[in-house]
């Protein structure tokens, strides 16, 4: 088989179990796929960062339409003011964070998103040790305080999601449970809706980059990717609440942390 079929057919395997697990978390599962992209189909960071950006994007709008049999529309609507608050913070963060990562050493970049990569896999597996669930209550009484808090954890998973090319839901869902108190998995679509305008931000960032131009010279990588990853979205998020939530985030965890040292540890 040519090359090319090969890196086809592996980006089409890649992207279906990646948009598998983003649809039953509530991820774009950008996290998982940039290792991909930069040990297996040898791209250059920031080309890896631009492609990722692009492919999360459709995870995301397929994972969210998906979950809407579970997670109904009406529900996500009554939670609107979440949704505004985090993404009042998250779009400021992404549209500066791209901007400074177009400008950045590979070297310095690599290194970056090293760090941010092992300290998300961190964060998965303190969520899971500490048993980090929901209340029902918000962690601050006072509206103003709350929305403050929102607004600075917005800004901060805005910059993550920028760097990496991810949708951020590692740092949304957990910033929803905590300071709102929502159900975990409510907090899943809620991350997704926060997570779809934020990309689109940092995305139209990256078209400043000459790296851009990665997303027309592996149109074929892309496409087969994209299949993938879509009809693996809605899988995940069909069969949602049928997999142990606790499993799978030490799962995601542990794939995270190996990828991410294996790959970026030079």
């Amino acid at each position: 088989m040519p090359v090319q079929g090969r890196r086809n057919i592996t980006g089409f395997a890649a992207g279906s179990l990646i948009g598998a697990l983003g649809g039953l978390v509530g991820l774009g599962g950008a996290e998982f796929r940039l290792p991909l992209l930069k040990g297996v189909f040898r791209l250059a960071t920031l080309e890896a960062v631009i492609f990722n950006k692009a492919m999360s994007l459709l995870v995301v709008v397929a994972a969210l339409l998906s979950r809407s049999g579970s997670i109904p529309w009406g529900e996500l609507w009554a939670h609107g003011a979440i949704v505004v608050n985090l993404l009042a913070g998250s779009l400021l963060g992404a549209w500066f964070a791209a901007g400074k990562a177009i400008r950045l050493p590979e070297k310095a970049l690599n290194m970056i998103i090293m760090l941010l990569l092992v300290g998300l896999a961190l964060l998965l597996l303190a969520q899971h040790l500490f048993h980090l669930s929901p209340s029902g209550q918000p962690l601050f009484s006072s509206p103003v305080i709350q929305g403050l808090a929102g607004l600075v954890a917005g800004f901060f998973i805005g910059v993550v999601a920028a760097l990496l090319g991810v949708a951020g839901g590692e740092l949304l869902i957990p910033t929803i449970v905590l300071l709102w108190g929502a159900d975990i998995k409510l907090a899943g679509s809620l991350s997704l809706a926060v997570s779809l305008p934020t990309m689109v931000v940092g995305f139209m960032r990256y078209r400043e980059a000459a790296a851009f131009e990665v997303l027309g010279r592996e149109r074929p990588l892309f496409l087969f990717m994209a299949a993938g990853s879509l009809v693996g979205a809605v899988i995940g998020g069909v069969v949602l609440g049928w997999v142990p939530t606790d499993l799978l985030i030490v799962t995601l965890a542990l794939i995270l942390l190996v990828s991410a040292v294996k790959v970026f540890k030079h």
